[in-house]
């Protein structure tokens, strides 16, 4: 089994995880109802897809 001959040093280890951060999610707003919504998504508040509605939200009634 492969040993490593010398240890790898703070800088190098940071520099290579340095990369690995996490993003925050992209948010975009619906267009029929301005909620917050994940891009290509349907809305979970009003149930709309590119202006078609996709589902159908419990408790909500269609237009």
């Amino acid at each position: 089994m492969g040993v490593p001959k010398k240890r790898t040093t703070r800088s190098r280890k940071k520099n290579r995880q340095s990369h690995q951060k996490l993003k925050s999610p992209t948010i975009t707003f619906c267009p029929q109802c301005k909620a917050p919504k994940l891009p290509h998504f349907a809305c979970r508040e009003c149930g709309y897809y590119k202006g078609e509605i996709a589902t159908v939200i419990a408790g909500k009634k269609e237009k």
